[in-house]
């Protein structure tokens, strides 16, 4: 199945300047194969080394950072004699061998014409608890679960996907109901491999549940195994509350709604552990709507978003048959999937750092704001037809936006200042 991500890794190997590659991601998006499959792909040869439950491997990286010595033990270790540039070295769930991330800073100073990909599901965790990181010395690459454009190449639509690549809605237009009956399944599937995979051979919407439940349940169960026991349960409590969380008409996170009398400092350390493992998304509210973005960033008030818009159907028991009702999937609970949806697609498939906008009395909200080039263009996301828009209006008479866009079921249109943008079409923003 084709990952987008692999053309930024043909980036990587041909950059001069390339320095030891991490990539990050949660757990089970896709981070093995994608680096096996670019070693299949592009090089001559692979040598992958997994450092869970292995000591020996362990061990090699705590005596010194002695590359020639390093790569002998590669060798041995994979079976693969390593060359330069011919041989892509693959050093997995690197977070259980923390001298051995210490040494990209090594391979960085000493041997740049060994290409060297290193990965671990648990390494933003890793890292906040004080692992050593070799700072400008590598570069890095997220992976995210699959994106819609993903989806449709998986799912055999390259057609499809190639006509949002032209921009052309007068063609992408022409096929909104191909493109609405992808999206809906979308909804309900999601972006992890796994799903995706088995959807694609089976189209099997049960199937499709037990394996996202499954997912859901080891990421559960990685929380008991990496983590202190005082704070597990709030870890839990948030994690469980994001569904509901999403379900409010303003959908900023509230402490009050995971138990009452909840205070923010009781649960900063449990949310910034469930996003050092990747499993779920934090968009800030910005105080004004200015340039730049980040510096009106308020650290105190945000949503939290899970990963995948298909494990949030999962965690919120979505019933199959609301994809066959009509466009009934888009409204679900006060339209949280369609926001999580967008939420998506704007961090895997556009350059956008997405922020929202809200004011202390809570009278409006702005569902995502975006900094590009050297305007701020508010988004509104409307998920059922009628797509009128206390917030959206009331944003553009009070801020005078250059451009303001709307993501919505309906078909591209150009209003004054504003645009509606087809849900699908996302990735054209």
């Amino acid at each position: 199945m084709r990952r987008f991500a692999m053309d930024k890794l043909l980036d990587w190997k041909k950059k001069s300047n390339r320095k030891p590659l991490i990539l990050m991601g949660a757990r089970q998006v896709g981070k093995t194969w994608l680096m096996k499959e670019f070693g299949k792909t592009y090089y001559e040869k692979t040598a992958y080394i997994s450092f869970y439950n292995n000591q020996r491997m362990q061990a090699v990286f705590d005596t010194d950072f002695d590359i020639k010595r390093i790569i002998m033990n590669l060798n041995i270790e994979s079976g693969v004699t390593i060359t330069p540039e011919n041989t892509l070295i693959v050093l997995d769930e690197i977070q259980n061998a923390p001298k051995a991330l210490e040494s990209l800073k090594y391979f960085c100073e000493e041997a740049l014409e060994y290409h060297v990909i290193a990965a671990g599901s648990l390494l933003g965790v890793a890292l906040h608890e004080g692992i050593s990181y070799p700072v400008g010395k590598v570069d890095l690459l997220d992976l995210y679960p699959f994106n819609f454009r993903e989806f449709l190449c998986a799912m055999d639509e390259e057609g499809l996907e190639s006509a949002l690549e032209t921009k052309d809605y007068n063609l992408i237009d022409n096929f909104a109901d191909k493109y609405l009956f992808w999206l809906k399944n979308y909804y309900y599937t999601g972006g992890m491999p796994a799903v995706v995979d088995a959807f694609r051979l089976n189209k099997d919407y049960a199937e499709v549940r037990q394996i996202q439940s499954d997912i859901v349940r080891q990421y559960e169960g990685d929380f008991g195994k990496h983590i202190e026991a005082k704070v597990l349960p709030r870890i839990r409590m948030v994690w469980d509350s994001i569904p509901m969380q999403l379900a409010k008409e303003n959908k900023k996170f509230f402490f009050g709604q995971i138990k009452k009398g909840a205070r923010s400092s009781e649960f900063e350390i449990a949310i910034q552990w469930l996003l050092d493992c990747g499993l779920v998304y934090k968009v800030n509210r910005v105080n004004e709507p200015h340039m730049p973005l980040k510096a009106y960033k308020n650290m105190n008030a945000y949503k939290l978003f899970v990963l995948d818009v298909g494990l949030l159907g999962a965690m919120s028991e979505l019933p199959a048959e609301s994809i066959l009702e009509g466009n009934d999937i888009f409204v679900e609970f006060k339209g949280a999937l369609t926001e999580q949806y967008v939420l998506q697609q704007l961090i895997s498939d556009t350059p956008y750092t997405p922020y929202y906008y809200g004011n202390e009395k809570a009278t409006f909200e702005q569902d995502f704001l975006i900094q590009k080039a050297k305007s701020i263009v508010p988004i509104e996301v409307k998920a059922e037809q009628n797509i009128r828009s206390h917030s959206l209006k009331t944003y553009c008479e009070k801020f005078q936006p250059e451009e303001a866009v709307r993501f919505s079921t309906l078909k591209y249109k150009e209003q004054e200042r504003m645009v509606n943008i087809p849900l699908y079409a996302v990735c054209n923003l």
